[in-house]
């Protein structure tokens, strides 16, 4: 990290959310409700689908896995955010700033990939399900695409951070953000970035738009096979792929505006942010559930054994 002038740089500063204390403070009381209310729901869900015998679809063991990833997702920004609210001096060191980017990524893509994953669940499950079966083994193929997604999202973080070490730096060293992410930590490098803005671009963004389009793809295949179906078995299949499709755009959305536009500041980047690594991923599980009846009865025989 020693750069051609000598100086070395160690840590970077975070200008945070807003230069305003009144609105730091209502997005903290905001955040912090909103964390004590929603992460305990995620474990509840995580707890109800492995202490329940009936839920042991490949359908639930992904629904406990995206709890678990998308709390761990929020939590790699959220809880040092409520602390940097409540301080003057906003600072993280350079080996900080790595760690928490290579753990968004890593969660973030392994999230990604477990929503195709979930996709190719409910096309086998609707469109195959004489095969559905022996194709989702739970002792195999679902233990085997989980590894696949976790190592997935390790290369996926890999790249950003072997990328971002290979770049020097040597000031400033302001990061326009409340987090350490990619595009932030690029503009403050000392040399030419072009060639590693169009990687990252390919590497998150692309990825990001072609898993978005692949999923919508793959539902409206989904949507149009069950237009003969029951009325019964449409209505339960229309309601888990529009429960997916909510979620989709709730994980894509803000990915494909932060990492396919070109590496500029807009008005509503941290905004953006905000929304993508702490709200809409406690929320996406507690979705799926809303709208998925066995686990909600699950859930209520989990409170009434333990809490009632």
């Amino acid at each position: 990290m020693e750069s051609e002038n000598g100086t070395v740089i160690t840590e970077f500063m975070l200008l945070g959310l807003t230069q305003s204390q009144d609105i730091q403070l209502l997005v903290f009381v905001l955040v912090l409700i909103f964390y004590f209310i929603i992460l305990p729901g995620n474990f509840l869900i995580i707890f109800t689908i492995r202490s329940d015998p009936g839920l042991t679809a490949p359908l639930y063991f992904f629904l406990g896995n995206l709890a678990f990833l998308d709390a761990s997702y929020s939590f790699t920004v959220a809880p040092r955010m409520l602390v940097d609210f409540l301080s003057e001096k906003k600072v993280i060191s350079y080996r900080g700033c790595i760690t928490q980017l290579f753990f968004l990524h890593f969660t973030g893509g392994g999230e990604g990939l477990l929503l195709v994953v979930m996709a190719f669940d409910r096309y086998i499950a609707i469109c195959r399900p004489l095969h559905y079966s022996t194709v989702m083994n739970p002792d195999r193929a679902c233990y085997a695409m989980l590894l696949a997604l976790w190592l997935g999202g390790f290369v996926h973080s890999i790249i950003q951070v072997v990328l971002i070490l290979c770049l020097p730096f040597c000031g400033p060293n302001q990061l326009d953000n409340f987090f350490c992410d990619v595009p932030q930590v690029i503009k403050l490098a000392c040399t030419d970035t072009f060639v590693v803005e169009l990687l990252m671009v390919f590497s998150s963004g692309l990825m990001t738009l072609l898993c978005f389009l692949g999923l919508l793809a793959s539902y409206t295949v989904i949507l149009c096979r069950i237009r003969g179906s029951s009325s019964e078995a449409k209505n339960k299949a229309m309601s888990t792929c529009t429960t997916h499709i909510i979620v989709i755009f709730f994980m894509f959305g803000p990915g494909i505006f932060i990492y396919t536009c070109p590496f500029r500041a807009f008005p509503a980047d941290k905004v953006v942010s905000l929304f993508h690594t702490v709200i809409f991923p406690l929320l996406n599980p507690v979705i799926y559930t809303l709208r998925n009846q066995e686990v909600k009865a699950s859930m209520k025989k989990v409170f009434n054994k333990h809490i009632a």
